[in-house]
């Protein structure tokens, strides 16, 4: 790994929208992406691509030719909104991608955009919202026995918010893992020349930007039900803040059911460390 590896972190979110998350506290998604990467593979570069922004232009397949792998962050669009032109993009480059075969990484949004640009279907779940933590995740059979998931445990829970899922599997994809609310938590998808690994969940964030999320999120969240009074969410937020800085703290991993598969980046980041070595590193020595 002597050269260095460039990388395209794809960053959905409009301005006004990452303007909401910052003033929650939380950290950008695409640094969130570009902090877990260098994490991984500290030699690594990367350009950030915003596409809900005015006057953006997307990458051209000869642009794209520079870069190892394709990193979709998590966003706050409809896949299935046809009249949105930064989502109508964003499904044409992830095709473009899938034509070329570079590797591709995402989660949430990038699992969405990875089942539609292949052919797959994404709609409302009817279950509603699924938040904070995403509750006994199991890997399927095919997940056991996937590059995607090695060294990780067969059962495991993920930071998450979305309120979408797949509804159809597009031709060659596998699904990995599910849970009892969203049954597509994990993907792989082989599409023409290109193979797209993702996840519905965030091995991206940590508590502290969780909690974050919980406040930018706050008046939908009581809306829905996840909390009765303003002052529920505060107690549970100010705790999440306190186990990220002191996270041996027994009375909140056993108060907020939170253990070692969320709190560190060995286990919560397992699948996009397998990614890099499984995928991208393959890809780049057979590139040069």
């Amino acid at each position: 790994m002597g050269s260095t590896l460039y990388f395209l972190i794809i960053d959905g979110y409009s301005k006004a929208s990452r303007d909401d998350l910052n003033t929650a506290g939380m950290q950008l998604a695409s640094k969130l992406y570009g902090d877990m990467l260098q994490r991984n593979l500290p030699e690594a570069e990367y350009d950030v691509l915003l596409p809900s922004d005015p006057g953006v232009n997307m990458p051209t397949a000869k642009e794209l030719e520079k870069y190892s792998g394709i990193l979709w962050t998590g966003c706050n669009l409809c896949i299935f909104d046809d009249k949105n032109t930064s989502v109508v993009k964003q499904i044409a480059l992830a095709k473009l991608c899938y034509e070329i075969g570079i590797p591709s990484f995402g989660s949430c949004w990038g699992l969405q955009v990875s089942v539609v640009a292949a052919g797959g279907k994404v709609a409302p779940n009817p279950r509603g919202k699924e938040m904070g933590i995403a509750r006994k995740i199991q890997l399927t059979p095919e997940g056991e026995n996937h590059p995607l998931f090695k060294d990780k445990p067969p059962v495991f829970e993920a930071y998450i918010s979305h309120d979408d899922i797949v509804t159809e599997i597009p031709p060659g994809g596998v699904i990995l893992a599910g849970n009892d609310f969203t049954p597509v938590q994990a993907l792989a998808v082989t599409h023409k020349k290109g193979t797209f690994w993702s996840v519905q969940y965030h091995p991206e964030y940590n508590l502290h930007e969780m909690a974050c999320l919980i406040i930018a999120r706050k008046e939908k969240l009581i809306e829905l039900g996840f909390f009765k009074e303003p002052e529920d969410l505060k107690i549970l937020v100010d705790k999440m803040k306190i186990l990220y800085k002191e996270s041996g703290r027994k009375d909140l991993r056993w108060q907020l059911v939170i253990d070692d598969d969320v709190l560190t980046d060995e286990i919560k980041e397992c699948e996009f460390r397998n990614w890099l070595h499984e995928l991208v590193l393959p890809y780049s020595e057979q590139s040069d």
